[in-house]
């Protein structure tokens, strides 16, 4: 706003300033040169009546007539010089504009001194100059005024919304602005913010009843599993499949552990935690992932560089690492996949094809999935994933190995 007030401000008055001095010297140009060739024109149709007219000679005009070819020491050489018209020209005295007529018999000049008005000219557009500043201070002054003004109402808004709390059904902002566009503009954000806080409550009530619900039947469905995988006679067949079985039991119950813990601290509830292994819960995890490679060439492995301990739920540092883990093994047909724990941070690397460097930005994304998933995931792991690295401050990135393959790593703590 302050900017489009100088700039229209300046505009205008380099527009005004510009008019004055193309009118005032086209006027002078048409008026002076009108006249003097008018006058000089009146002359010579009186010398060629009354041949004993005298040169005319006034203060500011001068007229001589001259013959083609006899030279008037009177008119200096550079006068003589023009052809039939008007023109400006500067001599030794002055700045003149000069009326020429050139006839066969006779050649006749009439001098006008224009060098006060040059001098004027040059005042005009000195005063012009500083008008225009002028009005330029003028409208930067009005602007920034009328902005303040204007933007002041805005600029509380703004205030009180980022003063309001996250937990408050709603900031109540209507209450503090008049009945204008402002304060229609506040009961809009009221009545937004009441139906996101209304939505963000009933997911997190459904994330938690739906999570506290499923602990239950998904113990059951441990303990027999743990139960039948406890007989001896059990077909090899029938062993995989219960181990299937186990293994996704064991991962429902981390993630639904881990998004109960998710909703108590986005709720500030959650208790505190007690330190944990990554590298045992890594271990875990390979554990129950390394029997349901079948035959694929594919080895698991743990590399422990030195020990790395988390102070988080061990569902939630399970979640992520099996996360990464899954994905690895599903994008990689033959190689290793190998865990590295160490320095703060833990790093699952394959050597699958990788990911092209334009979709490494959108692992994170809900729903997204490689070009060479198989199964029939839905794309949330990495999703769930992101949130409880946020949650807790870790990072995590994903990179191409330069020998090929994908690295996937989240430091805990560190550089």
């Amino acid at each position: 706003m302050i900017f489009s007030f100088l700039l229209l401000g300046t505009l205008l008055s380099g527009l005004f300033a510009a008019s004055v001095l193309l009118l005032e010297g086209y006027l002078e140009d048409q008026l002076i040169g009108s006249t003097i060739a008018q006058e000089l024109d009146d002359y010579v149709m009186q010398l060629r009546e009354d041949p004993s007219v005298v040169e005319p000679f006034y203060t500011r005009i001068q007229g001589y007539v001259t013959r083609p070819g006899d030279p008037n020491r009177s008119v200096s050489a550079q006068v003589r010089e023009l052809d039939t018209g008007v023109h400006d020209v500067d001599l030794a005295d002055g700045h003149f504009k000069v009326a020429v007529r050139k006839d066969e018999d006779l050649w006749a000049f009439l001098l006008y001194d224009v060098t006060d008005n040059r001098r004027l000219e040059r005042q005009l557009f000195t005063a012009l100059i500083g008008v225009v500043l002028l009005f330029s201070v003028l409208a930067l002054a009005i602007g920034m005024w009328s902005s303040t003004r204007v933007m002041h109402p805005v600029t509380e808004l703004a205030k009180r919304l980022e003063e309001a709390e996250e937990t408050s059904p709603s900031p109540q902002l209507a209450q503090w602005f008049a009945d204008d566009e402002v304060g229609q503009l506040a009961a809009a954000l009221d009545a937004y913010a009441e139906r996101m806080h209304h939505l963000v409550e009933r997911d997190r009530e459904f994330n938690a009843d739906v999570s506290h619900e499923l602990r239950t039947p998904l113990a059951v469905i441990s303990g027999a599993t743990e139960l039948l995988l406890a007989q001896d006679d059990l077909p090899a067949k029938t062993r995989n499949r219960l181990l299937r079985i186990a293994r996704a039991a064991r991962q429902s119950t981390d993630i639904t552990t881990a998004l109960l813990h998710l909703v108590r601290a986005e709720r500030g509830t959650d208790e505190g935690s007690e330190s944990h292994s990554v590298a045992d819960v890594a271990q875990d995890i390979i554990d129950l992932h390394r029997p349901l490679l079948d035959s694929k060439p594919l080895e698991l492995r743990l590399e422990e560089e030195d020990r790395v301990s988390v102070i988080a739920p061990q569902s939630v540092i399970a979640v992520t690492v099996s996360n990464l883990v899954s994905n690895a093994i599903r994008y990689t047909p033959d190689g290793e996949v190998v865990v590295r724990v160490g320095s703060g941070r833990v790093a699952v690397e394959d050597t699958g094809p990788g990911i092209p460097e334009d979709e490494i930005r959108l692992v994170l994304d809900r729903h997204y999935r490689g070009e060479g998933a198989t199964g029939s995931g839905s794309g949330l792991g990495l999703a769930i994933v992101k949130r409880l690295c946020e949650l807790y401050g870790w990072r995590i990135h994903f990179e191409n190995r330069v020998e090929g393959g994908l690295r996937a790593e989240i430091v805990f703590f560190g550089a």
